[in-house]
């Protein structure tokens, strides 16, 4: 084969698996499979009796907009269930996500101070993007009460105590627009939390999330370099140690 059909192989190769990264969902399950997409990465087996709650640890990062650790745990049992963890690397927990989430709602996206959110108000179609007078970070909140009272009334116990297979029977219900919210419908709120959870795994760690560059690293994508000068003129799909902001 030449060098030229090789150097095509690799440009194949890499926009296939780097195309995923951007825009579209990493987790497998019930979830990826409804929404439609397909990738290498898919969901570990789900077990009724897990080891661990999908609960957050303690770590050294702090909350700055959920004010209890119980909606902040919802939060991550739901990415958790987007994004799960598999034999591939880590899960949304594992990433950070859900903090990168909490310093975003804390921030400029929760509380969309750079879009126009002055009435009137009027029904949008779907076509007409973001229409309601709701804040992300309000959304957020009403959609983490709906999924512990969606667990509360479906299985009597708490989001974060039902299995993954229930999990992923509440969300998947969000997705459909089956659950009731107020000011939003529920698959808007899926829709912000998808996006958020997948911005979360790869945003650069500066961020709160992508935690020591794990997202990146399962997708060999090399961060930010500051020059490729030294493969540039190498052959084929090039391995390059990833770098964040806050290393240059």
């Amino acid at each position: 084969m030449s060098n030229d059909n090789q150097k095509d192989i690799s440009r194949r190769d890499f926009l296939k698996t780097t195309g995923i990264a951007t825009g579209t969902l990493i987790g497998g399950g019930l979830i990826g499979g409804l929404i439609g997409y397909n990738s290498k990465k898919t969901a570990a087996p789900s077990k009724t009796n897990q080891s661990h709650s999908n609960k957050t640890s303690e770590t050294s990062q702090g909350k700055m907009y959920f004010t209890t650790d119980a909606d902040f745990n919802v939060l991550a049992a739901a990415t958790e269930r987007i994004f799960p963890k598999d034999d591939l690397g880590g899960g949304a927990i594992d990433l950070g996500v859900p903090y990168f989430i909490d310093r975003q709602l804390a921030g400029q996206y929760g509380s969309n101070s750079k879009e126009y959110m002055q009435g009137p108000f009027h029904d949008g179609s779907p076509t007409q993007g973001y229409q309601t007078r709701l804040t992300r970070a309000e959304i957020f909140s009403e959609g983490v009460s709906k999924l512990e009272q969606e667990a509360q009334k479906r299985y009597k116990k708490g989001f974060t105590d039902i299995s993954d297979k229930e999990r992923d029977v509440i969300l998947t219900a969000f997705q459909k627009d089956k659950v009731k919210m107020k000011g939003v419908s529920s698959a808007f709120f899926f829709n912000l939390l998808r996006s958020a959870t997948i911005e979360g795994a790869y945003a650069d760690p500066l961020y709160g999330g992508n935690r020591n560059m794990e997202g990146w690293k399962m997708k060999g994508f090399p961060g930010h370099q500051m020059s490729y000068i030294n493969v540039i003129e190498k052959e084929g799909f090039q391995k390059i140690a990833p770098k964040s902001l806050g290393m240059h």
